[in-house]
């Protein structure tokens, strides 16, 4: 029995320096702009706000940990209220260019370090998420399928999205393969839509130990970062444009 969702979102994270914003983000329905700390300035969000614009692209916040040597990827250990802090601080300056250039912010998904922990620690994705309802209990929380980030955003009432990757693989507990392991990314254009199809169609992707592992697919994540992004997304959405499913914004409001 098919699974098939007639709607899908498909994200990126942008804003972040490399270079293909402007291409990616003609495929897209969702941008992920970074907001500062793991990457990005001033100057790459209020531009990468006139490209969404542009392409009639949902706008959401990009929150990761202060570290751009590392790209935010690296895991640290921060109490409650120091994760609390630099998620309002990075919401709230997204949020004020958005305003100042005439777009609404949508929606926010954290970045890299701490979107893997906070999938993993409740703690750490409560912190998150107390900080997206104290800036608007509206915005839509983007978070990995499955894990305690979406408990944690529907247990307050945030309006969320469960998020599935494209061009990473994943565990069998449902959790994605660190990066530090040899087999994490993606980078074969027919495995990635092969994966793609399976979890839009039929709520399950294939772990690397070959368990099927349950989930939602409500948003599709496609690292803008990735070496084939541009091309993975251009055969993504042709993909699912062909099976009839219309790519669009998760909105709940």
């Amino acid at each position: 029995m098919l699974y098939v969702r007639y709607t899908v979102d498909l994200n990126c994270d942008l804003g972040e320096g490399c270079g293909n914003d402007a291409e990616l983000m003609r495929l897209i329905s969702s941008a992920n702009i970074a907001c500062g700390y793991h990457a990005g300035d001033d100057d790459t969000i209020k531009r990468t706000i006139d490209l969404a614009l542009e392409n009639n692209v949902a706008i959401g916040a990009h929150p990761g940990y202060k570290d751009k040597k590392n790209f935010g990827r690296t895991a640290m250990s921060l109490a409650f209220g120091e994760i609390h802090d630099i998620v309002i601080d990075q919401i709230l300056k997204l949020k004020h260019f958005c305003e100042a250039g005439g777009a609404k912010l949508r929606h926010v998904k954290p970045h890299g370090a701490l979107y893997n922990q906070a999938a993993r620690e409740r703690e750490i994705a409560a912190a998150i998420v107390d900080a997206v309802r104290a800036v608007d209990p509206q915005l839509v929380f983007f978070g990995l399928s499955g894990s305690v980030m979406i408990d944690e955003a529907e247990q307050v009432g945030l309006p969320t999205a469960s998020e599935v990757f494209a061009d990473r693989t994943y565990k069998s507990d449902g959790t994605l393969t660190p990066r530090t392991e040899q087999n994490a990314l993606i980078e074969d254009e027919t495995t990635s839509i092969t994966q793609v199809m399976d979890m839009v169609k039929y709520g399950r992707v294939r772990s690397v130990d070959a368990i099927m592992v349950a989930l939602d697919a409500e948003t599709i994540c496609l690292h803008g970062d990735g070496r084939h992004a541009v091309q993975f997304a251009q055969n993504i959405r042709d993909s699912l444009t062909v099976s009839g499913i219309e790519i669009a914004p998760p909105f709940h409001t």
